[in-house]
């Protein structure tokens, strides 16, 4: 069996550290030069684990002028005049924000660290006049024009979305703070902010409207993340290496890091991007899975999501969006669709140039399933239907076996399982766990699958058979009239030629009892 000794850069975001240590690299220093060359003031955004931080770090050693990071490297051909500037490098990744007080603490931090090297003037007691002071001095002490490199520059925001009162504060102080970046302008060679979202609509980025936006810009749109070209250039050997290992060839190992983490697109035309952390770990391992989802999914976006009355069937590329709308975002409206883009649970579909806007859906399995399974414990009793112990594949192993009776039973005990005094007991809510149930049986099912004459609730797809189900909610409505409908759709004949055996199961709900009644099946 083939064996990589390659060190992969899993975790390392200081750029000297992955060069001296002689880690996999992939290339990003082109932009590094086209960045510091055709402008100063920039932001970017990008989802967590896409390499902004190393980013960053790579731009440090680029204005410390530490050329021999990089021999070999696209800017080593390109950099004639490698200059030693002061640099600022602001970290917001130090801190939790549980409170106003670990918020102070993480800027306080920062400036220390700061005023141990550029000095301290006991007159300056605010956090912006501090940082105001520091760049003056700074410019005084070289006779050079100061970088400042802000990292995770929204963390404290997006920490505290749901703690409102807690979150406007940091506003005030933070609308003060990166105001000093457009006031001390003269005194500054380049500035760089990397975050997930823009709050343009707010106090904050009000006082950085001279930032250039780089987030969706197309010359851009690999800055961050792996490109399927640097996939196939940069990893063949620890491609070559996963598709023995689990025993496949090596293009169906590609195709199934392309169905998993590929699908991200950062402009109106973009190449394929990859989740570089998926993709390290699964050549870390040498198995698939799903990485980035390990790493946790922000608790406020599940609640915005439940607040915000967002049918989430709607979500699979089904979604247009304004492009004036998709790169901001405001807290003070109830939309979480902006959000949910910038974190990466959404990615560009499409673009619609008549009428400027963009079409979203998930950008690849990984984030879809991985999304929807945390999604799954608001809907349901978090202590029984935990991360931990639901797996929606045990329902799928009874119609693998044709066993249909013990999979519909499987479903009416999940039903009856949930307490009846949940406080949303809607029509929409029923249907929504439905969905989510039938999501998560993963690669075996389609659910709202489009006919041309309708949509039928869910596809179940096994070796010997394909099930058709429909679902029937009005009190009224009974399982016979859901195998009709089936039948009247034709929601059978795009299988009739499959080959396989067709089943179809009509079922009623009980919105009496919260139960799923009865059903119906016919082959």
């Amino acid at each position: 069996m083939m064996n990589t000794s390659r060190d992969l850069p899993i975790g390392i975001q200081d750029f000297e550290d992955l060069r001296t240590g002689g880690y996999v690299y992939v290339d990003k220093t082109k932009y590094i030069y086209q960045l510091a060359t055709t402008g100063k003031p920039y932001f970017l955004g990008r989802p967590r684990r896409f390499g902004k931080s190393l980013l960053l770090s790579t731009l440090k050693a680029y204005f410390l002028g530490k050329k021999e990071l990089f021999n070999g490297l696209a800017i080593a051909e390109l950099e004639k005049n490698w200059i030693e500037y002061p640099v600022f490098h602001i970290d917001f990744n130090v801190e939790s924000y549980v409170d106003l007080d670990s918020f102070y603490s993480a800027l306080d931090a920062n400036l220390r660290s700061l005023e141990a090297k550029w000095g301290k003037d006991p007159a300056e007691k605010t956090p912006s006049i501090r940082f105001r002071g520091l760049i003056e001095r700074a410019y005084k002490q070289t006779n050079k024009k100061v970088v400042v490199l802000i990292d995770e520059y929204d963390k404290p925001l997006l920490s505290t979305m749901d703690d409102l009162t807690l979150n406007k504060e940091i506003r005030k102080v933070l609308k003060g703070f990166y105001g000093v970046l457009k006031s001390c302008d003269a005194y500054l060679r380049f500035v760089f902010l990397t975050g997930v979202t823009k709050f343009s609509k707010v106090s904050v980025f009000s006082d950085l409207n001279h930032l250039r936006d780089m987030s969706m810009r197309e010359q851009f749109a690999g800055i961050c993340g792996i490109s399927e070209s640097e996939l196939i250039r940069d990893f063949e050997p620890e491609l070559q290496a996963l598709a023995e290992h689990k025993g496949i060839t090596r293009d169906e190992a590609f195709a199934e890091m392309k169905k998993r983490y590929d699908g991200y697109h950062f402009a109106k035309k973009s190449e394929d991007i990859y989740n570089p952390f998926s993709v390290l770990n699964t050549f870390d391992a040498n198995d698939f899975d799903y990485y980035w989802f390990q790493t946790g999914t922000p608790t406020f976006l599940v609640n915005m999501l439940k607040k915000g009355q967002i049918d989430i069937r709607t979500i699979d590329g089904d979604i247009s969006m304004p492009a004036k709308n998709i790169t901001d975002y405001n807290p003070d409206n109830n939309d979480p669709i902006p959000l949910l883009y910038q974190s990466g649970y959404l990615t560009v579909k499409s673009y619609d140039a008549m009428f400027n806007s963009y079409v979203l859906g998930y950008p690849n399995e990984e984030v879809r399933y991985g999304f929807l399974h945390e999604l799954l414990p608001a809907y349901l009793p978090v202590d029984r239907y935990s991360l931990n112990n639901f797996f929606a594949g045990d329902f799928v192993k009874k119609l693998m076996n044709g066993d249909t009776e013990g999979f519909m039973t499987a479903m009416q005990s999940f039903f009856a399982s949930i307490p009846y005094d949940l406080t949303d007991k809607t029509e929409k809510y029923y249907q929504l766990v439905f969905y989510l149930l039938y999501t998560l049986m993963g690669q075996f099912v389609q659910t709202e699958v489009k006919s041309a004459n309708g949509r039928a609730d869910a596809v179940v797809y096994t070796a010997n058979a394909i099930y058709v189900f429909e679902f029937k909610m009005d009190k009224r409505a009974t399982a016979e009239q859901a195998i009709q409908q089936i039948d009247d759709k034709g929601y059978l004949i795009p299988y009739i030629a499959d080959g396989r055996k067709l089943v179809k199961i009509g079922a009623e709900f009980s919105f009496k009892k919260r139960e799923l009644k009865r059903w119906v099946v016919k082959s």
